[in-house]
């Protein structure tokens, strides 16, 4: 689907809303890409972008609020906390992902899950009663959102055999993506500024113990991943450079 179509070479604006490079891009990875645009135009009417900071948690486990909400840049951790206050990141969505389509859909719906930006991140908030019209009015917008919807229950399912079989490379990323995650912002503080960068403080002794391996083998994946660029060790402690490649590490298998 031609979504050019939709934006002028700078920007538009449909309802309010400014369709830019970022929309249209993540519209395209997205399971709206098949929408017709004049359903999408209906569907994006009164939507609105908004930047959200590092390490923010933008909807908490037992939230009712109804809420569909594009990922138009970044990375956010969808994650459940254990009462001893241990997590577990469910996943981690990119640019193109839906977030929230269960609660439009689901009787008596309670957020089974909370989610966190793990970078600075760009939402596009959609309005729910948008949503429910165009779901009525046009059959591959039900659809998309059927697609996405299918997609997470396969996730989660996948979650399980991912958490016994992934490799110890897969398992170390994921817990340092968890670590940095979890890090307070007053935690990352340098001087007066405060540090966007996510940080692993753990040692490697730690991250071997937390992932199950030896020192030795931590030191070995942390030196490819150093070389591949994705992170950067120093006396503040290892510093993802790359979150994006970091989060496709930690996949083992396509729906995650």
């Amino acid at each position: 689907m031609n979504y050019r179509l939709l934006i002028s070479t700078s920007h538009e604006t449909v309802d309010g809303l400014a369709m830019d490079a970022d929309v249209l891009k993540a519209i395209e990875v997205s399971h709206l890409h098949e929408v017709a645009p004049e359903s999408l135009r209906k569907l994006l009417a009164g939507a609105q972008c908004k930047d959200v900071p590092t390490r923010t948690v933008t909807h908490r486990e037992g939230d009712r609020n109804p809420h569909l909400e594009l990922i138009l840049s970044g990375v956010v951790r969808v994650f459940v906390r254990a009462p001893d206050g241990r997590t577990l990141t469910i996943r981690y969505c990119r640019p193109g992902s839906l977030l929230g389509a269960g609660s439009l859909f689901a009787a008596d719906f309670s957020l089974p899950a909370s989610l966190q930006t793990l970078t600075a991140t760009k939402l596009l908030s959609l309005l729910p009663e948008n949503v429910h019209r165009s779901v009525n009015e046009d059959p591959k917008v039900a659809l998309a959102l059927l697609e996405e919807l299918s997609e997470r229950v396969l996730t989660f399912i996948y979650e399980i055999p991912d958490s016994a079989f992934a490799s110890v490379r897969q398992r170390i990323a994921r817990h340092m993506l968890d670590l940095a995650s979890e890090l307070a912002p007053e935690q990352v503080r340098v001087g007066q500024e405060l540090n966007t960068e996510l940080v692993v403080t753990a040692s490697q002794s730690e991250l071997a113990e937390a992932v199950g391996t030896a020192r030795e083998v931590v030191v070995r994946i942390l030196r490819e991943l150093r070389h591949e660029g994705i992170v950067h060790t120093g006396r503040t402690g290892i510093v993802i450079l790359d979150p994006a490649r970091l989060v496709q590490e930690t996949r083992w298998n396509i729906g995650s």
